[in-house]
């Protein structure tokens, strides 16, 4: 489970120091077999992280003949930090990519299209086959990308406290329109409480797969197997929902300051009715979002469930194309996204403190040792499949997720990566006049009506028509090719 409001990764970065950013690689003694390599991760280090990775160790030296050191870094300072890294061509084996194509397209990580069938076969095996078509740069794969929530789908989720309290049945809704009447009975009833909450970095589900993201204008129909370029504000049915959102945001269900307010509504408060979410087959519906947050959540969908280049990159690890130790490194990620022991003891904590086995192994107690910072998160860690699941996951939940898979949709433009070589400038000109509109259309706080003729002839003026012929005609050969 991804929330809309993603912790950004890139913006507002304090200036880098050197503290953090000089290890110099892996560890390896010319007499050890047993090398000691270095992993990049994002986020917090685990406050128990010295008992995680002492275990860890045991089970990596056994089956790799490695260990790792997992250096954190934080959520803000990612991509800045490993851009430092990555241009000084600093020593490391193991990484969270960042900027991934254009990583690889530089030489920064290792092609991994043999190692890994050679070297992790369980793993490799083992991936939805969307993970390796959405990861090829030229014909070539330089991730062993975490096999998780392969498609996502967004959906608005409900505090189920207030669909309670206030005698209100959601089962019916399946689009923003159908939320009119839900959210005038709310609203009506409390006004204490937002009704819809958005942010700056809200974007509305559709049926479109966005080529780069959601912050540029330029995306595919997804559902129709669509093989334009389009200008997704030219949409109608897209240009639709954002009319909804701005009669919402009239009528007050949405905050006035929606476009720049940061405040954080947790998911385990109370101070909202409404608001986005992301959802993948391993959330097992509103499973893992009810237990994130600590209360029961009911969510409705918004767009279809659909494999897409960005789900695939999900949450990739790379080589590093300067480790020393670059078939140590693949076996290691070998067996961290297959080894059912070691993955438990990462993403439920210390074991007889944290969780124990049940049901003759099959599954997993969480104890009263289970707690927040003492465990890492399933999506960053490994193969979702290869970790035993808990005692409340039942039988029909799991078959739900294997055939939600199946019913999911490919996109179009899986595995396709636009190069942006020829046309910089004009991504650049792009990004600042989205920069200036996109929040206000997204939560409803401008007429799309008045401000998209304004926003497009900005685009228009930066260069949008140039990029989009570029991109069409990259978009083309990709579909010749049959890449798609």
């Amino acid at each position: 489970m991804k929330k809309w409001v993603k912790r950004s990764i890139g913006a507002a970065l304090l200036a880098v120091t050197a503290v953090g950013l000089t290890a110099c690689g892996s560890k390896s003694a010319s007499n050890s077999d047993v090398p000691t390599l270095l992993m990049y991760q994002i986020g917090d280090k685990p406050k128990n992280y010295d008992t995680l990775i002492a275990k860890t160790n045991k089970i990596l030296e056994k089956n790799a003949k490695a260990k790792i050191k997992i250096q954190y870094i934080g959520w803000g300072d990612y991509t800045q930090k490993m851009s430092v890294i990555v241009s000084s061509g600093e020593k490391y084996d193991i990484a969270k990519a960042d900027n991934y194509a254009v990583n690889a397209q530089k030489g920064a990580y290792t092609d991994l299209t043999k190692l890994l069938p050679k070297y992790a076969p369980t793993a490799y095996k083992d991936l939805d086959p969307a993970y390796i078509k959405g990861n090829k740069v030229d014909g070539k794969l330089y991730t062993m990308p975490i096999n998780g929530n392969v498609y996502a789908q967004q959906v608005v989720s409900f505090n189920k406290k207030y669909l309670d309290k206030y005698n209100i049945d959601v089962s019916k809704i399946n689009s923003y329109k159908d939320l009119e009447d839900t959210f005038a009975k709310f609203h009506s009833a409390d006004k204490k409480v937002l009704t819809f909450s958005t942010g700056p970095t809200f974007h509305i589900g559709s049926d479109l797969d966005f080529v780069i993201d959601q912050d540029y204008p330029f995306a595919v129909n997804a559902v129709n197997k669509g093989k334009k370029i389009i200008n997704p504000y030219n949409d109608a049915k897209y240009k639709e929902t954002l009319r909804t959102m701005h009669d919402y945001y009239q009528k007050g269900y949405i905050a006035k300051d929606a476009a720049t307010d940061n405040t954080d509504r947790p998911l385990s408060g109370d101070t909202w009715f409404a608001r986005q979410e992301t959802q993948g087959p391993f959330d097992y519906g509103d499973h893992q979002l009810s237990q994130t947050a600590g209360q029961q959540i009911v969510s409705r969908p918004m767009s279809p469930a659909v494999k897409t280049t960005a789900q695939a990159g999900m949450y990739n690890y790379v080589v590093s194309n300067n480790s020393k130790n670059k078939v140590k490194a693949v076996k290691v990620l070998g067996v961290i996204n297959s080894d059912p022991e070691l993955l438990n003891g990462l993403v439920y904590g210390e074991k007889g403190k944290a969780w124990k086995y049940v049901d003759n192994d099959k599954r997993v107690k969480l104890l009263k040792g289970y707690k927040e910072n003492y465990h890492s998160a399933p999506w960053q860690t490994g193969d979702n499949n290869k970790i035993t699941l808990t005692t409340d996951v039942t039988d029909q939940m799991i078959q739900e997720r294997k055939d939600n898979i199946d019913k999911s949709i490919d996109s179009p433009i899986l595995g396709f990566q636009f190069n942006t070589k020829n046309v910089k400038t004009e991504m650049t000109n792009i990004s600042n006049v989205m920069n200036k509109y996109m929040a206000g259309l997204q939560t409803g706080t401008s007429d799309p009506d008045t401000t998209i003729p304004k926003m497009n002839k900005e685009l228009k003026k930066a260069g949008y028509d140039k990029v989009q012929k570029e991109m069409q005609k990259q978009y083309d050969e990709f579909l010749k090719d049959g890449k798609n």
